[in-house]
């Protein structure tokens, strides 16, 4: 099988390439990414792009349809990532997530691509009281972010492609270590705080539910979804991935991560006001439809495996959130140092001074 995953040098692209070429033997793999934060090295021994039989570099605005030639399937997890970059760049989280996702789709769809996966996101739901949001549930995303993605599931749903089986997997908050570690992420933000300072605070009042899912197990789904048939669920099919158990309060988390780091304690904001994003969220339809599959890695093994991680890279910087562990700051840095323009397109590298 040749696989196409586009923003592969991300947070998750290492893991699902590893998990990839580790239970497919005989997978092409091929990268395609801007690279913006390909420095951003977490302890990898080696460069994760050593997996893949090709990698090419470009926009996603601009995937040239001769990079889906031969492949069978898409894992599309190219996107900006998350609520605070899009935040600050609104107009282009809609371009890239959105507008770039469907013009990626159709290119598969015409290039006779069998498997399309798309990397949803639970926070469609936002504030949502009440039992655990299914699928067929109203959503009600009230970030740039998660509108983007209800965008491209809205495009996907309405996509002519009788022939491509399109799987768009609603995970849930990501966790975990990676050899591109994320700490913009709730749990990976409270172990890093234990480790760094010895005391996580909660911004909220820490009772906002908040659904998880290690990276590792984001990788296993995808592996599920690039080989799914359409009697597993339909030609079309959303579906939220991770499962029940998985379903926490912020409190807890912070209680989680801070009770593995000796002399770490949690301070909750209780005058904090209400968190725009608070979900429980049902997973019984990912566990009918792929029981061998399903999460294996717990709270206590995503605390554990970051804990161990970030030990390795002799982590504690009291600041990392002014880090290049942080997306945003990533982007801000190449902004203010010139590589990048407002738009997230790399700027024109200047000519040469002469001698």
């Amino acid at each position: 099988m040749n696989i196409l995953i586009t923003g592969n040098m991300g947070y998750v692209g290492p893991m699902v390439a590893r998990q990839l070429r580790q239970s497919m033997p005989g997978v092409v793999l091929r990268g395609y990414d801007a690279g913006f934060f390909a420095h951003c090295l977490t302890g990898a021994p080696s460069l994760p792009e050593r997996l893949f039989d090709e990698q090419y570099f470009g926009d996603i605005r601009d995937l040239p349809a001769s990079v889906l030639e031969g492949v069978d399937a898409v894992i599309h997890l190219a996107a900006v990532s998350n609520d605070p970059m899009g935040d600050r760049f609104e107009a282009v989280t809609l371009a890239i997530n959105y507008e770039a996702s469907a013009r990626v789709a159709r290119l598969a769809r015409d290039a006779g691509v069998r498997a399309f996966v798309f990397a949803s996101s639970c926070s469609v739901y936002g504030v949502a009281d009440g039992p655990a949001r299914r699928e067929t549930d109203p959503v009600n995303p009230v970030t740039a972010y998660a509108k983007s993605k209800i965008a491209t599931e809205t495009a996907l749903a309405a996509l002519d492609a009788p022939d491509m089986v399109i799987t768009c997997l609603r995970f849930a908050t990501a966790g975990g270590m990676s050899d591109r570690l994320r700490l913009d992420l709730v749990l990976n933000d409270f172990v890093a705080c234990a480790l760094s300072t010895r005391r996580i605070t909660v911004l909220s009042d820490g009772t906002p539910w908040r659904p998880l899912i290690d990276v590792r197990d984001m990788a296993l789904a995808m592996e599920w979804a690039i080989a799914r048939s359409p009697d597993q669920g339909g030609r079309f099919l959303v579906v939220n991935t991770s499962c029940d158990k998985a379903n926490y309060q912020v409190r807890d988390l912070a209680t989680a991560a801070a009770e593995a780091v000796p002399g770490a304690s949690v301070e909750i904001n209780t005058a904090a006001p209400a968190d725009s994003r608070s979900y429980k969220v049902d997973f019984s339809l990912f566990a009918q439809l792929a029981p061998d599959h399903q999460p294996r890695v717990d709270l206590a093994g995503s605390i554990r495996g970051l804990k161990q991680g970030l030990e390795a890279m002799g982590f504690g910087d009291a600041d990392f959130r002014s880090s290049q562990l942080m997306r945003l700051r990533v982007l801000e840095r190449h902004m203010a140092e010139g590589r990048l323009l407002p738009d997230l397109r790399w700027a024109p590298l200047s000519p040469p001074v002469p001698a």
